[in-house]
């Protein structure tokens, strides 16, 4: 296919796309099976899990408002809110277990002062934990990292279905280059994050420049390919 200067524009936004859902993932409170337990702050699942959730919702957000209109900060702005919406309710339904279920106050063990409501974190702290529930500033910073992974995952849908027009194609690649940029920021990771509060949020340089690899890669091949399809 010839590279003009809408096809460039494409991949470029492909690839912002794929930056947004590897940084996105970074301010998602993912505190993995300690948080099931009620050891740990955040939601009790995977990063790749929780990212791949708000990747789809915006994906499929982002596709019905394509059904009714070609504007693209429409589609973008659905794309956002729809993952913001999946990533919020998962937290508030996380947020009535841990409270009425398991009787667990929401603290973290990362700040001193919940950076959002100024609440002191460490009387909360039971004993051997390290934090539980979800804190004001985890379900802030989940909002933020949904909202991302939704808006990345419109941003990689949307050149893919006007270069091709087939729904079903651009949204198996889309997903695959969600899923990578996933992945890739789940392995900086490392475990458990909080959130923008947490220490371990200073390593997204790395995720970005990793992600930045992977996206130029798959915009360009998800580009040839199913602009030749």
């Amino acid at each position: 296919m010839n590279f003009d200067i809408n096809t460039i524009v494409y991949i470029l936004e492909i690839i912002v796309g794929g930056l947004l859902v590897g940084i996105g993932v970074h301010f998602v409170p993912v505190g993995g099976a300690p948080a099931a337990m009620a050891q740990a702050a955040g939601i009790g699942t995977g990063t790749v899990q929780l990212a791949a959730g708000s990747g789809l919702t915006g994906l499929l957000a982002a596709g019905l408002m394509m059904s009714v209109t070609d504007n693209l900060w429409l589609i973008l702005a659905s794309g956002a809110v729809g993952a913001g919406i999946m990533m919020g309710s998962t937290m508030l339904t996380g947020s009535w277990i841990y409270a009425y279920a398991v009787g667990a106050p929401f603290a973290s063990a990362k700040v001193n002062y919940d950076p959002i409501t100024g609440f002191s974190q460490p009387p909360y702290v039971a004993p051997g934990t390290v934090g539980q529930g979800i804190p004001t500033v985890c379900f802030t910073s989940g909002l933020i990292g949904g909202m991302m992974g939704g808006l990345g995952g419109a941003m990689i849908y949307y050149p893919l279905y006007l270069i091709n027009g087939n729904a079903a194609l651009s949204a198996m690649f889309a997903i695959g280059i969600f899923l990578v940029n996933a992945v890739i920021a789940s392995w900086n990771i490392q475990g458990t994050i909080e959130g923008f509060h947490d220490p371990k949020f200073k390593k997204w340089p790395f995720a970005f420049k990793a992600c930045a690899i992977a996206s130029i890669l798959l915009a360009l091949a998800s580009v040839m390919i199913t602009g030749g399809a």
